[in-house]
C-alpha cells in the first residue's frame, strides 16, 4: 500500500507540456509532443493544468483569440509556465504572437496563481466582425472573481503593441481628454484589476517587456482601496507611445518601480488615442518607490508630467529618474498626500506647456503642490512634502512656473539646483480650476541651501522663498543633454555646500526608507560630505 502511495505521487509530479502550432496542430492531439501539438488556444482551458505544466506557443506564428487561465494554481516551486518554443526554420529568439483583434483580452489571468509567462507578442488592433462586447480591450489582464487572494503573477519578455478597442480612424471628440480618466472604451497594455475589497492581487512581477501603442495607459493598477494590490515589481520595461499615462496605479501598497524608459505618454498620433498622460502617477497609493526611470516626452493638456503624484497618498517617493520635455512638468503633489518626496531626480526642460495654447487647459510646472483631492473636497496639503537634491535645468526661452497652494503644511525645499535660464514665474495651481485663495499661510517650512542661476530663479512674489540661497552657476558639463552625465557639475567648489537634510518639525516619521541617501544619481557613494543637486563632486 505504501509503494502505491509513493507511485501515484511520483506521478502527480510528473509536469506535462502541452505543445500548441496554429497549422500543424490539432485540437484532437494531447498535445504533450511536439510532433502532435494542439492547434487554438481555446484548448487550454481542457487541459486541467497542475503545477510544472507548460505551454508552449510555436515561435513565428500567429495564434488568434485570447489565452485564458481561470482557476489554474502551480506552486511556489512549480509554477504553470506560458512560454515560446522554438518551431522547426524558426529563429531562436523569435516570439510566438497571440493577435487578439475583436476579443477583450490577448492573456486573461483570473483566479489564478503561481503562472509564469514570457517571451510573447501580443497584439489586438480593433473590433473584428464577431467583436466581443466589453469596455475595454487589453494585451494582458490580471484579476479576480469571488475569489480571496491570487499570487506570485510574472510576466517577462513581453511585447504587447498596436491595442485598440476602436477602429482605425475612429476620432474622439475634443472634450475627451478633459475628462479625468476618459469617458469611453479603450485600449490598454497590461491591467491588474481587484475591484472586490474582499480579494486581492499580490506580489506580480511585470519585467523586461515592452508596451507600445496603446490607446489609454501602458500599464495600470486599479485596487479597490489601498490594501487588495500589493508587492508589485514593474521593472527594465520600454513604455513608448501611449495615449494616456506610461504607468499609473490607483488602490496599491507596496510597490517597486525602477529602471523602465517611458517614452511619449500621451500620445496623440493616433485619433483613437486618449492623447494625454504622464510617464507615470499614482492615486491612493501607500508605499511606492519610483527609481532609475527615464520620463521623456509626455504630451497632453493636462497633467502629463514625467512623473506626478495624484491625491490621497502617502510614502511615495522618487528618487534617482530622469524627466526631460515633459509637457506638463516635473514635481506635482496633489492633495490630502502625506509624506511624499522627489529627491536626488534631474529634471530638463519640463513643464514647456502654455495655458490657453494648442488647447492646453493647465500649465507647464516645474514645482507644484496643490491642495486639489476631487471636485467635491475642500481643499487640503499636501502635508510633509520633501524636495531635495534635484537638479532642475530649463533653457533660455522657456518660462519655468512654479505653483504653490497656501494649504500646504510641511515643505522642505533644500540642496536642489535651479538652473533656470529663461523666466520664472509663480502661478495659481489648476487642477480642474485655479487654487482658491484663503487665509490660511504656508506652515512649517523648511527653504534654505539651493542654488539659483541668478535671483530671477524664484519668483519674488512667492509666499516661500529661500533664508540661505546660493548664487551661481553649476556650470553642466553638456547642458540640455539628455543623459544624467551631461549634469556634472563642473564648478566644484559651489556645488560641495550641501546641508544635511533635517525631519520637517511636526513630522515624526519622515520618509518610509529615511532621509539621508547613501549615493548619488551616478551611483556615487555620498559619505559625510552632501553637495547640491543629484550629482555629487567626489574628487575632495
Amino acid at each position: 500500500m505504501f509503494l502505491v502511495f509513493i507511485l501515484i505521487s511520483i506521478l502527480e509530479l510528473q509536469a506535462k507540456d502541452y505543445y500548441f502550432h496554429p497549422k500543424s496542430g490539432n485540437d484532437n492531439h494531447l498535445g504533450n509532443a511536439i510532433d502532435k501539438p494542439l492547434k487554438t488556444l481555446s484548448k487550454v482551458g481542457d487541459l486541467n493544468l497542475q503545477p510544472g505544466d507548460r505551454i508552449l506557443l510555436a515561435a513565428g506564428e500567429v495564434f488568434y483569440g485570447t489565452l485564458v487561465l481561470e482557476n489554474c494554481h502551480g506552486s511556489f516551486d512549480r509554477p504553470i509556465l506560458i512560454d515560446t518554443y522554438n518551431a522547426a526554420g524558426k529563429a531562436q529568439h523569435e516570439k510566438a504572437k497571440i493577435d487578439a483583434t475583436g476579443n477583450l483580452n490577448g492573456i486573461h489571468v483570473q483566479n489564478s496563481s503561481f503562472i509564469r509567462v514570457r517571451n510573447l507578442e501580443i497584439t489586438a488592433n480593433g473590433p473584428s466582425g464577431n467583436q466581443s462586447e466589453g469596455n475595454m480591450r487589453v494585451g494582458i489582464l490580471i484579476d479576480t472573481k469571488n475569489i480571496g487572494k491570487i499570487e506570485n503573477i510574472h510576466f517577462e519578455n513581453m511585447d504587447v503593441h498596436d491595442i485598440f478597442y476602436e477602429a482605425k480612424g475612429f476620432t474622439r471628440d475634443a472634450a475627451e481628454v478633459k475628462s479625468a480618466n476618459g469617458t469611453q472604451k479603450y485600449g490598454w497594455g497590461i491591467r491588474l484589476i481587484a475591484s472586490d475589497p474582499a480579494s486581492s492581487i499580490e506580489n506580480v512581477l511585470i519585467s523586461n517587456s515592452k508596451i507600445s501603442n496603446v490607446s489609454h495607459t501602458g500599464i495600470k493598477l486599479t485596487g479597490a482601496n489601498q490594501q487588495n494590490i500589493r508587492q508589485i515589481r514593474i521593472t527594465n520595461n520600454q513604455i513608448f507611445q501611449t495615449g494616456g499615462p506610461g504607468i499609473q496605479m490607483s488602490g496599491v501598497k507596496y510597490v517597486y518601480v525602477a529602471e523602465n524608459e517611458v517614452n511619449y505618454s500621451g500620445s496623440d498620433d493616433d485619433s483613437r488615442k486618449w492623447g494625454r498622460g504622464s510617464g507615470l502617477w499614482t492615486w491612493t497609493s501607500s508605499n511606492v518607490l519610483i527609481e532609475k526611470n527615464r520620463f521623456l516626452n509626455a504630451n497632453g493638456p493636462g497633467d502629463s508630467a514625467g512623473a506626478h503624484i495624484d491625491f490621497n497618498c502617502d510614502n511615495i517617493v522618487l528618487q534617482y529618474n530622469f524627466s526631460a520635455n515633459n509637457a506638463g512638468g516635473f514635481c506635482e503633489i496633489l492633495g490630502n498626500n502625506y509624506n511624499c518626496a522627489y529627491r536626488f531626480n534631474i529634471s530638463v526642460n519640463d513643464g514647456h506647456r502654455i495655458k490657453g495654447e494648442n488647447g492646453a487647459f493647465q500649465e507647464g510646472k516645474i514645482f507644484w503642490l496643490s491642495g486639489y483631492q476631487g471636485e467635491k473636497k475642500e481643499r487640503k496639503g499636501p502635508v510633509n512634502s520633501y524636495f531635495y537634491n534635484n537638479t532642475i535645468y530649463v533653457k533660455s526661452g522657456q518660462t519655468s512656473k512654479i505653483a504653490i497652494d497656501n494649504r500646504s503644511k510641511g515643505i522642505l525645499i533644500a540642496n536642489n539646483i535651479f538652473h533656470l535660464e529663461g523666466p520664472v514665474e509663480m502661478v495659481s495651481g489648476d487642477q480642474y480650476r485655479p487654487d482658491e485663495s484663503s487665509n490660511d499661510s504656508l506652515e512649517r517650512i523648511f527653504f534654505e541651501n539651493n542654488l539659483f542661476l541668478n535671483d530671477k530663479n524664484w519668483p519674488k512674489d512667492a509666499m516661500a522663498r529661500d533664508a540661505t540661497p546660493i548664487m551661481g552657476s553649476a556650470d553642466f558639463k553638456n547642458p540640455g543633454g539628455l543623459n544624467a552625465e551631461d549634469y556634472i557639475p563642473l564648478n566644484k567648489d559651489l556645488v560641495r555646500k550641501g546641508i544635511e537634510i533635517p525631519l520637517l518639525e511636526g513630522d515624526f516619521f519622515g520618509l518610509t526608507n529615511g532621509l539621508q541617501m547613501v549615493e548619488d544619481f551616478l551611483g556615487n557613494q555620498i559619505g559625510d560630505g552632501v553637495g547640491l543637486g543629484a550629482i555629487m563632486i567626489m574628487d575632495r
